[in-house]
């Protein structure tokens, strides 16, 4: 039935093997975030790879990719309350694991007494997501500070600048190192405060290649990770942002049937914004192979294609898409298929997908 999931392990292999070597072979300076995959065995997948460290954002991504076998995970989002509650009965469940939560604030300092967790200060590079400015550099340090006193770890700097994906790679490496090097005078003030800062972690998807040739991260006295999760699976947006030369390919694609044929120079697909995320606009995906078709605005379980030369396809005919933004595209479905050299080979339960339930373990189903 459509729509439906497809993910090409075998292709999913060799992005991961491409991150690997521009990151020189080194698996210890990747912490994919697993928003994107939220699938366990692809998370298997990364650790069969030798990827031990990763970034999630809610509790069950945590849970499941603790269970896929990390070593070491971020949760890269400030959590307060019963959120941060469940994060520390996680990190409990895996007392193996190590893991570690993002702050700006002294009161997400509050949330974890006594707790396993470390910590991670949210370094804001002007993205104003979250995160404390970069220029608060005597907070920042009075932040450690306070951690430590606390009795609780501190990790690190957590550094996401994905707000420079609308740049070119020139304009994008350019903003991309001047915030690094604002970055670096953090940490050498830090270092004149005699508080060792253990790990910086920079760079999604967009800024990547930017993180990759900045000098100052090769051979520094932290260790420096770079956290792209979209990599992949890859997307319409990312492989526009990324070198072609590199070589990602589209490891996730959503089929849809043609199921109206409306007008003489449109059709509708069942992959509406409810399947094809429409968070990074219109339109939201492209159709494989078919530079003629041009996806117009969905509504919720209808995506109208514009036919700009020839034939429509026929009622009932399957197509592949692209989404322009995979990770919460794959948040849509509860099911996958496999499919490796053309043929499905598994379902698998999207796992990581959804929330828990917000009253706790008693709720849960």
């Amino acid at each position: 039935m459509t729509p439906a999931l497809a993910i090409y392990p075998e292709i999913v292999d060799a992005n991961i093997r491409t991150t690997l070597r521009m990151l020189g072979g080194d698996a210890n300076r990747w912490r994919p975030h697993v928003k994107t995959t939220k699938l366990g065995s692809i998370m298997r997948r990364l650790v069969e790879h030798g990827i031990a460290n990763f970034k999630c954002s809610t509790s069950l991504e945590l849970a499941t990719v603790c269970e896929a076998g990390a070593s070491d995970v971020l949760l890269a989002y400030p959590v307060v309350g019963a959120n941060a509650s469940r994060i520390r009965e996680v990190s409990e469940r895996f007392p193996e694991v190590a893991v570690s939560a993002l702050i700006e604030d002294r009161q997400h300092i509050e949330a974890w007494p006594g707790s396993r967790v470390g910590l991670f200060i949210d370094v804001n590079p002007g993205m104003d997501r979250t995160g404390i400015a970069e220029d608060r550099v005597d907070e920042i340090i009075e932040l450690a500070r306070a951690i430590r006193t606390a009795g609780l770890v501190f990790r690190g700097l957590h550094y996401y600048d994905g707000h420079l994906s609308s740049f070119s790679l020139q304009e994008r490496e350019n903003a991309a190192h001047t915030g690094y090097d604002h970055l670096m005078e953090v940490i050498d003030r830090f270092e004149r405060s005699q508080i060792e800062v253990p790990e910086v972690i920079t760079a999604g998807t967009p800024a990547f290649p930017c993180t990759l040739t900045y000098s100052a991260f090769r051979n520094a006295r932290f260790i420096h990770r770079a956290s792209p999760g979209t990599v992949v699976y890859n997307d319409c947006s990312s492989l526009t942002q990324l070198d072609p030369a590199s070589g990602y390919q589209p490891a996730a694609l959503v089929l849809t049937t043609v199921v109206s044929r409306p007008s003489s120079r449109r059709f509708t697909c069942d992959a509406g914004h409810k399947t094809v995320s429409a968070d990074a606009g219109v339109p939201t995906c492209m159709v494989i192979g078919e530079q003629r078709f041009s996806p117009s605005k969905p509504s919720e379980e209808h995506l109208p294609i514009d036919v700009l030369e020839g034939a429509l396809p026929a009622i009932g005919e399957v197509l592949y898409l692209l989404p322009r933004h995979i990770c919460p595209t794959v948040n849509n479905f509860d099911h996958a298929l496999l499919v490796n050299r053309g043929t499905i080979t598994d379902v698998e339960s999207v796992s990581a997908r959804g929330r828990y339930a917000p009253l706790g373990k008693e709720w849960e189903r």
